[in-house]
Order: C-alpha cells, then sequence, then structure tokens
C-alpha cells in the first residue's frame, strides 16, 4: 500500500509541475503577443500607415498604395511589378528600390493596377485575396498598423457576399465586445451550449 501511495504521490506532484510549466508558458505567450502589439502603430485616416516613403491605406476589399514621385515622371520610367506574393516599386536607373518585399498577404493580381497622379504621385490599387481580414502592414517587416484600431466603413459591406459580410459583421462585433471586456461572440456560444448540456444532464456535477 505505501508503495503505491507514493506512486500516487509522485504522478500527483508529475501532474503539479506540468501544469505549473503549461502556466508559464502560457504566461509567456501572452507576454510575447502584448509586447508585439505595443509595438503595433495607430492608423492614419485610411486604416494604414504614413511611412518615410510611401503611405498606405485599406478597407475589407483593397489597399491603396500612395508613393510620391520626383514632379514630371513618366510611366516608362518606373518599375512596377505586382506579383502575387510580392510588390517591386521604383525608378529605372536608380540602385535602390522604393518598395521591394513580401506582401502582408495575397493579392488578386488581375484586379490590381497602378496609375501615376498629377505626375507627381504613384497610386496602386491591390485587391486582396481575402477580403476578411484587415493588414497589419503593406509588406512584411515594415511597421505595422493596430487593427484593433482601424474604422471600418459599414457602407461598403454591402459590397460584400453574405457569407463574407457575415464574417465581417462578426468580427466587429467581436472586436466591440473586447473593447468594452464583454464576452464575444464564440463565448456566448459555448456558454449556451454549457446550459443546453446541464439542462440536458441535471444529475452531473459541474
Amino acid at each position: 500500500m505505501a508503495i503505491i501511495s507514493d506512486i500516487q504521490e509522485e504522478e500527483a506532484s508529475s501532474q503539479q509541475q506540468q501544469a505549473a510549466s503549461a502556466q508559464e508558458l502560457e504566461k509567456k505567450e501572452a507576454a510575447k503577443m502584448e509586447k508585439e502589439e505595443s509595438k503595433a502603430q495607430k492608423p492614419n485616416a485610411g486604416n494604414g500607415l504614413d511611412l518615410e516613403k510611401y503611405s498606405w491605406t485599406q478597407q475589407l476589399p483593397e489597399v491603396n498604395v500612395s508613393v510620391p514621385l520626383p514632379h514630371g515622371t513618366k510611366a516608362r520610367s518606373l518599375v512596377c511589378e505586382i506579383k502575387k506574393n510580392h510588390l517591386k516599386v521604383g525608378l529605372k536607373g536608380q540602385p535602390d528600390l522604393i518598395i521591394d518585399g513580401e506582401l502582408h498577404k495575397p493579392v488578386k493580381v488581375d484586379d490590381c493596377f497602378w496609375s501615376i497622379e498629377d505626375g507627381n504621385s504613384l497610386s496602386i490599387l491591390l485587391t486582396k485575396q481575402s477580403k476578411t481580414e484587415w493588414w497589419k502592414s503593406l509588406i512584411k517587416g515594415e511597421p505595422e498598423v493596430d487593427t484593433q484600431r482601424v474604422q471600418p466603413e459599414t457602407s461598403r459591406l454591402s459590397d460584400l457576399d453574405p457569407e463574407a459580410r457575415q464574417t465581417v459583421e462578426k468580427m466587429m462585433f467581436d472586436q466591440r465586445q473586447k473593447q468594452m471586456g464583454l464576452p464575444t461572440s464564440d463565448d456566448v456560444q459555448k456558454e449556451e451550449m454549457l446550459k443546453k448540456f446541464r439542462a440536458q444532464h441535471p444529475d452531473m456535477d459541474f
């Protein structure tokens, strides 16, 4: 009996150590996420960021990029390559590109285009492949925007298909709930399921 008791104590001690390790890991992950979020910047008026060489704005379906150019720049003097996961922008003959990197998320290349505005600004329209996600940055590794602070245009929701619109509305609801410290739609759903289960099994001790 003493041997069994010792084994049980060892198992209990091992379980406690595992639980403590799991809690410690969760704390580290939470701290890491909090640190990353603290680096995120407040979005500009267009839900993007104004950077040194360019600025970008976004709505759920698309991203707009504006790149200042020397006055009188012609299209033939530009390098502008839009790929599914990559964007390259620069001036021909210049050693350094203005933008050259992996996009935050894939785009629909056939629905993207660019033009020169007033001879001194390059305007690029990128159509998102996923129209239910906010981009944190235009290019991976560039400064990120705090997506919790973006302001969606509710009128644009009507442009989305029913499934995408439902997803976006859920995201917006959950975002407001989190900001107010209230349960999200998933939390409410789980609570409802638990209530039903309790009602169906009144003899069980929770």
